[in-house]
């Protein structure tokens, strides 16, 4: 079976997709797969590189990519890939439209306020939010990997931060801060692996150098309380099928007094030597490879 290892794309998150990409690549059983790297640097490449090839193995990262773009062009080729559908990366890409669907059913996930480019432009932004408790967090709507996001502890620094987060999106959303362990929940075929503990090594938060840095965070499975265990569950696994996610997803949490704040949720996990979903399947006692192999294996069969 021809395999092919899709990567780079053309967002903001390029670099941590190549990384992906060239994990995965590496990985792959020989004997199984016959592996094609395709490096996508622009948008209409894509259909002339992935032409000929069994399946796609997405190691895409944000937009044109993890946001069901790259999804739809597949399925109108008759391309099997990897993980979930159109609707679904579109969903969960959106921050704001994830929160709002996730408060709707009921699970938690911190307060927000979402702003567009042109709120900022004419300022009505301000008035979204006077009152707003610091610290805050500030996050481009549709971004990953942290990129362009900020944490702000006072007012005077927020029209900053705002500015560099629109410098990555057009929409942004302005999150309180809950504090306290925070955690991540991969799901493969609808079942939990087990959960990590994230602890960053001399960073205020799970910032961009934390994720990709060795030694930079601290990611260890964690061993909670039965009662709070439960409620990690049902939140990771609520999350897991309102927003119809499909073979394998992370869901992100913070917990505070043992509730678990949904942050968000990703379609497209990253899988680099550093990566949450690998070092939790590692946990279970799945290999690098084999959990290539099941994600191939389950993705053939929803497709």
């Amino acid at each position: 079976m021809k395999v092919g290892v899709i990567m780079g794309g053309v967002s903001s998150e390029r670099e941590v997709s190549l990384m992906t990409g060239k994990e995965i690549v590496g990985r792959l059983d020989p004997s199984k797969y016959e592996v094609l790297p395709i490096d996508v640097a622009k948008r209409e490449e894509l259909i002339d590189r992935v032409r000929g090839i069994d399946f796609a193995l997405l190691a895409l990262h944000g937009a044109f990519g993890e946001d069901g773009t790259v999804q739809g062009v597949l399925e109108t080729m008759g391309i099997p890939y990897s993980g979930s559908g159109v609707l679904s990366s579109s969903l969960c890409m959106d921050k704001n439209l994830t929160k709002r669907l996730l408060r709707a059913e009921g699970v938690i996930t911190a307060d927000w306020v979402y702003l567009d480019r042109s709120m900022f432009a004419d300022g009505s932004w301000e008035a979204q939010v006077a009152g707003l408790a610091y610290p805050l967090f500030v996050k481009p709507n549709a971004g990953g990997s942290s990129i362009g996001v900020q944490r702000v502890d006072r007012q005077e620094a927020l029209r900053a931060a705002l500015a560099e987060a629109f410098r990555w999106d057009a929409s942004v959303v302005v999150e309180f801060m809950v504090t306290g362990q925070e955690i991540t929940c991969p799901i493969l075929d609808g079942e939990l692996l087990p959960v990590l503990g994230i602890r960053s090594n001399g960073a205020e938060w799970f910032d961009y150098e934390a994720k990709y840095s060795d030694g930079g965070a601290e990611e260890r499975p964690i061993t909670l309380p039965a009662e709070v265990e439960s409620r990690v569950w049902e939140a990771a696994l609520a999350c897991y099928r309102l927003l119809q996610c499909r073979v394998y997803a992370r869901v992100d949490m913070i917990l505070q007094d043992g509730v678990p704040y949904v942050l968000e949720v990703n379609t497209l996990p990253g899988m680099t030597a550093n990566s949450l979903l690998p070092r939790s399947a590692a946990a279970a006692g799945m290999s690098y490879g084999e959990l290539l192999d099941r994600i191939i294996e389950l993705s053939l069969a929803e497709r």
